[in-house]
């Protein structure tokens, strides 16, 4: 058996990319609420920016859209995919008893 507590392109990874693609499309209400709108935010930013600086600024806010989503990423790949092997863990011990 695969150690599923490292990451890999395997089952689990499979599961979060396909969770991923459902939290983002936004189904319902309360999703909406907290999705973090970063084109409008970065919109508005620009508007109040200098025409020679907004090139640099747009930079800037792209590597910042980038690095947000590659840490939410590691991180909710790194605590489901956690949590799924506790749970894991815990079923096979009731099951060795």
């Amino acid at each position: 058996m695969d150690n599923f507590r490292e990451i890999n392109n395997d089952i689990l990874k499979e599961w979060l990319n396909f969770r991923e693609e459902e939290i983002s499309a936004l189904t319902c209400a309360e999703d909406k609420k907290h999705w973090i709108y970063f084109d409008e935010i970065s919109k508005k930013i620009l508007k109040n920016v200098p025409k020679q600086n907004q090139k640099y600024v747009k930079k800037q806010l792209n590597k910042l859209d980038e690095n947000f989503l590659d840490y939410l990423c590691y991180w909710n790949e790194k605590f489901y995919r956690n949590g799924f092997v506790d749970g894991e863990m815990i079923v096979m011990g009731c099951l060795e008893e």
